[in-house]
């Protein structure tokens, strides 16, 4: 492995090393790929390489306990103290991140001001310092735009990695200023040599589950995801006209009723049920949700690929207005509507 206890997509993480050794680095690097595939973990090994010091960088994981804690903590903040107090992580002095913020997980405007203010300082020590924006397609407009200004320009020290899940969703002159590199999900085997690396066995549920995101598999909670994909099973079931509407109204009023859990969360399991509906529908198996097989199969038998079409495209859409603070109950109820009308 070019990176110590780094998985999958060994040719992204060859090219990046040989950047290093050869010190031939672009000054703005691009990772794209799904939630939870490495992303953020293949920058952090990257700095490491170039700056040294891998134990303190490693600090700076989003998954860590303390991390996850704070980014809560901060949920809860009034937007003006937040906008007072920019997030960032800073462990090493020469490696920043700057994490998505808020109960939206946004990039800020007042994020990207900082790391302009902090672009201009040399490094402590070497030649280099590496910025991580995680997640930029969070960013809001204003913070782009800013951005854009230090992608013109950089000081010739300054190393920025952006990492997002869909290049497209950034604006063209961030795509165009950066050397861009797409991370897959890792394959069967990928998954179980990092498996075993966690000390549990390629078969455990939640390796399966994660469907070659080794990231995911580390912060899943099983129970709860459990209780999610219950939920949007029967979603499923009443926009496919399998069940009644009102075998969804009690699910509709948890989900309205719990303030901590997000619409992402509900969404990205959504995109897994229908990606397996599409492959029973084709005859093939069920890749995420072997288990739920005879359900999703009535839920492909009962609908049309027009239905499935439809139903990804109104999926799009939730994505882009979970990130506008819209109402999670209302959002899927019209969902429900929507496509049950289609079937």
């Amino acid at each position: 492995m070019s990176f110590p206890n780094f998985y999958g997509n060994a040719s992204v993480a060859e090219a990046l090393a040989n950047m290093v050794r050869h010190d031939r680095i672009p000054q703005t690097i691009l990772l794209a790929g799904s939630e939870g595939v490495g992303k953020a973990t293949l920058a952090r090994r990257f700095a490491a390489m170039l700056l040294g010091d891998a134990a303190k960088i490693e600090q700076d994981d989003l998954s860590l306990p303390d991390k996850v804690e704070h980014l809560a903590e901060r949920e809860k903040l009034p937007s003006e103290k937040r906008a007072d107090d920019p997030l960032l992580y800073s462990s090493h002095p020469d490696f920043v991140t700057f994490p998505p913020d808020g109960p939206l997980r946004q990039i800020s405007i007042q994020q990207m001001r900082l790391l302009k203010e902090r672009a201009q300082y040399g490094p402590l020590k070497g030649g280099h310092r590496v910025f991580l924006i995680d997640h930029l397609d969070r960013a809001n407009e204003q913070a782009a735009n800013s951005l854009l200004k230090i992608t013109e320009e950089p000081p010739p020290h300054l190393i920025l990695i952006l990492t997002a899940e869909n290049v497209y969703d950034l604006l063209p002159t961030i795509r165009s200023r950066s050397l861009i590199f797409h991370l897959n999900a890792l394959t069967a085997e990928e998954m179980a040599a990092f498996a075993r690396s966690r000390g549990w066995s390629p078969s455990e549920r939640r390796v399966q589950l994660a469907a070659g995101a080794p990231g995911l598999a580390v912060t899943m909670d099983l129970e709860a995801w459990d209780k999610r994909r219950h939920r949007m099973l029967a979603l499923l079931e009443v926009a496919g006209g399998v069940e009644k509407f009102s075998g969804w109204v009690k699910h509709s009023e948890t989900i309205s009723a719990s303030k901590s859990e997000k619409l992402d969360s509900y969404l990205a399991i959504l995109y897994g049920l229908l990606e397996d509906i599409l492959l029973l529908r084709e005859g093939a198996a069920a890749r995420r949700h072997p288990d739920l097989a005879p359900k999703l199969q009535t839920i492909a038998d009962r609908t049309s690929f027009q239905w499935l079409e439809a139903a990804v495209k109104r999926v799009d859409e939730l994505v882009v207005f979970s990130r506008r603070n819209i109402q999670k109950s209302i959002a899927l109820d019209a969902f429900a509507v929507d496509l049950r009308r289609i079937a």
